[in-house]
């Protein structure tokens, strides 16, 4: 059975933020308490444009979740990590995704275990990359990373896209919402930019670690910055 998966995104008010921060490093042992828990990460985020401090949002704070079945992805829900985060925000996103593909490992784990082949979806779809970088290549990708976000930016059918991470630099990722598959797989696999990126990271050896997976989207619920991000 495919696991669920969960990406709660929080905004925090400014007198929220140092609870916030805090938050990274307190949550991570409660958050490892949840029952049916598979795979969890606390992440900041950004906006992605250049992978650097100065893309950071400390107002928006995340946790992305595998979870063993729905029901307890739902019951998360209840969970006290959640409900702290709840109480010191002022805006929430929640996404509930099924891995369509997966490939790649983080921390040394498959978190969306072996989605089998790749798998259609006529609806919503999400797309989440991550990637270590080798601190001798850090530049390089650097350097790459604004002609994609530009690209990013006008791709038809794009939702939502932030930057997330588990550091300010060197652990990097990004989280996008997309109208259908279609989509998604115009912008990686047909634009330029996006493309060269690809071909760069193959011969160069950028990433010490990488992970690249695709996600039916089931449930859209709230906002983020003011807007919810729906296809359809």
């Amino acid at each position: 059975m495919s696991p669920t998966v969960t990406f709660h995104l929080w905004g925090v008010p400014v007198r929220g933020v140092p609870a916030a921060v805090l938050a990274m490093a307190r949550e991570r042992r409660p958050l490892r308490s949840a029952p049916g828990l598979r795979f969890a990460k606390l992440l900041g985020t950004g906006s992605g444009e250049s992978f650097g401090l100065r893309d950071a949002d400390v107002r928006h704070w995340a946790v992305l979740a595998s979870w063993t079945s729905p029901e307890a992805a739902r019951a998360f829900e209840g969970h006290p990590v959640v409900r702290r985060f709840d109480a010191r925000s002022q805006e929430r996103l929640r996404l509930t995704l099924e891995p369509l593909a997966s490939r790649g490992r983080w921390s040394g784990r498959e978190p969306f275990g072996d989605a089998g082949p790749p798998r259609t979806y006529a609806g919503p779809v999400a797309a989440l990359t991550r990637a270590r970088v080798r601190p001798t290549r850090w530049r390089e990708f650097w350097r790459s990373v604004p002609a994609v976000s530009a690209d990013l930016a006008q791709a038809p059918g794009l939702l939502l896209r932030l930057g997330v991470g588990e550091a300010p630099v060197g652990l990097q990722g990004t989280v996008s919402l997309w109208r259908d598959a279609s989509d998604l797989t115009a912008f990686a696999y047909r634009r330029a930019p996006h493309a060269e990126v690809v071909r760069r990271t193959r011969e160069r050896g950028w990433y010490a670690e990488e992970l690249f997976a695709r996600f039916a989207v089931h449930e859209v619920e709230g906002t983020y910055r003011g807007s919810a991000p729906r296809g359809g």
